[in-house]
């Protein structure tokens, strides 16, 4: 597995525990950070009324939590004041508990408008978020199905479910979370302060001087676990890299005896990983412990100014209760804003790739006058068609081929002469650099996609099955087909045998990868598919490769009455499976040197004739005296 691969297999957005989210962290960042979160906030603009109530009801249920404590510090001034006049003496002195309790229930009401207010603020975010993301999720759909083949060919699967999957998701959750608690530290913060200078503006300095204290402690600690956290990272993609490709190779490390040094190359890693891991937990973990020492410092100074300002009376004795609280308050809006502004960078970074996948050259466009095909004969003409996937390597030159209606196309040749590209270009996966393919005299980019790919019944080599059903897998072929229709094409591709020896015959469930069935199972229920389908143009791509040599006669015996009547495009490497084609086109380096019916071939004893005795000829051992 590349460097490259590894990263990617162990990456996504975490944080340090014991500094608290976001600190220490490698954080993902954007190319263009500014371009990218203008676009972002594009999307939102269309509920903007909304996002101003969410604005509205964060203030509001922010603010009665902040007022608060100076509330709650009166009772604590009316009980105190009440319990040292009884303590002097002083006649008729009592605790005025009417007075504290209107102010509890005065507490009471704002707790329960703080809820409510936060509730109405998260309900309403929680709809704005899911809508945003809904559309998104959409328009990155609907762009997924107008892209072309060679975006997908060029591209790691892994990749492109990653942009659609976890960034998304990661938008998301960011939407959902983050934004309104962007809002609340800001106004919790702020507020404090007001709250803080209200009561003391002395004490209130006292706690601002430890705020720059606490930056540079927290800055030279995430500085020094930076490099720790990138080598856990590193560390962490390459065991995860290591352990799925020891597990999905498992076998072949099993046959070839290598379980020792695939142990060796994870415990090395596991090393690597727990030395770096440790390292950056423990010294980003000194982050809190710091900086509730200076806190406390502080803690220790407002208490020593409150105590002498109430002994002169300059300050009551409930407001130190509730400037301890709001000291306490004040840094937590902060770290709550060096983690969201970690987690924005990392979300602008997720909608970067979103965005970069959305605006990717899509497939050229249908023709405004598209045609359809009602009654397809299956007639195909290539004319001096020129083809390569990058314009300065052409890969097919000026080729020329004419195909009657009913006539079976074999295309053979080495790997990498292009007779998969010729089936690519015909299906209009790829486009054409010059000339042109027709149907039915039809060039196929006036034809609607839809309509052009329902003319072809496929059959790959690499097979494909959903997880579902036998019966759901085969009647993927053609919509609303009947239980019969389904048997007899399973029967036609001697698929009906093995499947009524399964323990729920037709109704046996397939996994993901469908690895309860054989290869070669496979390949006979792909063919069923394309049986079903009934197809105008057959395109079988080494159909028979992964079954044996019965099944494969028999296979050949349905193929060859399937093809009666329809024009079938065969790609084989096994050059015995071809020997009845009409036409057998022998494609070298991108281009076909030479095409005819087998004996013509043959006689003429060329390129065809070299591959095809190649397969059966046998050397005669010499023998050991």
């Amino acid at each position: 597995m590349s460097e490259e691969r590894r990263q990617v297999s162990g990456g996504g957005r975490g944080f340090g525990r014991g500094a608290g989210p976001g600190m220490g962290m490698p954080v993902q960042k954007a190319k263009d950070f500014k371009g990218t979160l203008n676009r972002l906030i594009g999307y939102l603009k269309p509920r903007k009324y909304q996002l101003f109530a969410v604005f509205i009801t964060a203030i509001l249920s922010t603010v009665f939590s902040i007022v608060s404590p100076k509330i709650m510090g009166n009772a604590t001034t009316k009980l105190f004041e009440g319990m040292m006049m009884k303590m002097k003496g002083v006649p008729g002195a009592h605790i005025d508990f009417e007075y504290i309790l209107q102010i509890l229930l005065l507490l009471g009401g704002l707790y329960i408008f703080s809820a409510l207010f936060s509730y109405i603020q998260q309900y309403i975010m929680a709809g704005v978020a899911q809508k945003t993301v809904y559309e998104l999720r959409k328009q990155v759909d609907d762009k997924l199905s107008r892209l072309p083949l060679s975006f997908f060919d060029s591209r790691a699967h892994g990749e492109i479910l990653s942009r659609v999957v976890n960034d998304v998701d990661n938008i998301s959750s960011t939407l959902q979370q983050s934004l309104t608690q962007f809002i609340t530290s800001i106004v919790t913060f702020i507020g404090v302060i007001v709250m803080m200078l209200t009561i003391s503006p002395v004490m209130t300095l006292v706690v601002i001087l430890t705020l720059p204290l606490s930056l540079i402690v927290t800055k030279a600690i995430a500085s020094r676990s930076q490099a720790y956290f990138v080598g856990q990272q590193k560390a962490l993609g390459e065991l995860n890299g290591h352990v799925e490709e020891m597990y999905t190779g498992h076998k072949i490390i099993k046959a070839f005896g290598h379980e020792d040094k695939s142990v060796a190359v994870f415990n090395d890693i596991n090393e690597r990983l727990y030395n770096s891991g440790w390292r950056a937990q423990f010294i980003s973990g000194i982050i809190m412990p710091l900086m509730s020492f200076i806190s406390n410092i502080g803690y220790v100074l407002i208490c020593v100014i409150g105590g002498v300002l109430v002994t002169k009376n300059s300050i009551a004795i409930g407001d130190i209760q509730a400037f301890i609280q709001y000291a306490r308050q004040f840094s937590q809006p902060i770290t709550q804003l060096a983690n969201i502004a970690n987690i924005i960078q990392s979300t602008v970074a997720s909608a970067e790739r979103v965005f970069e996948l959305l605006d990717e050259q899509e497939e050229i466009p249908e023709a405004v006058d598209a045609r359809e095909l009602r009654s397809p004969k299956g007639e195909v003409c290539f004319q001096n068609v020129t083809f390569g996937y990058k314009e300065d390597a052409i890969l097919i030159n000026d080729m020329n081929i004419h195909v009657k209606q009913g006539q079976m196309i074999a295309i053979v040749g080495p790997t990498g002469a292009g007779k998969t590209t010729l089936i690519n270009l015909l299906m209009r996966f790829y486009e054409i650099n010059d000339g042109k393919i027709t149907i039915d005299g039809v060039d196929i980019t006036r034809l609607k996609r839809g309509n052009l790919h329902s003319l072809f019944g496929m059959v790959l080599q690499d097979t494909w099955l959903f997880n579902g059903t036998i019966r759901d897998n085969i009647a993927y072929g053609r919509e609303n087909a009947t239980e019969e229709e389904i048997v007899q094409a399973a029967k036609a591709a001697h698929a009906d045998h093995f499947i009524r020896t399964l323990p729920d015959g037709y109704e046996t469930i397939l996994n993901e990868e469908a690895s309860n069935i054989s290869q070669g199972q496979k390949q006979l229920l792909t063919i069923a598919r394309a049986i079903l389908a009934d197809p105008a143009i057959l395109i079988l791509d080494e159909a028979t490769s992964s079954v044996d040599t019965r099944t494969e006669a028999y296979i050949q015996k349905a193929m060859n009455e399937l093809m009666k009547g329809r024009t079938s495009f065969v790609i084989a490497h096994r050059l015995s499976t071809i020997r009845d084609a009409d036409i057998i086109l022998v494609m070298n380096n991108g281009n076909v040197v030479e095409q005819g019916s087998h004996e013509e071939l043959m006689a003429e004893g060329g390129f065809y004739a070299d591959l095809y005795n190649s397969q059966f000829m046998m050397k005669t051992p010499k023998r050991v005296v």
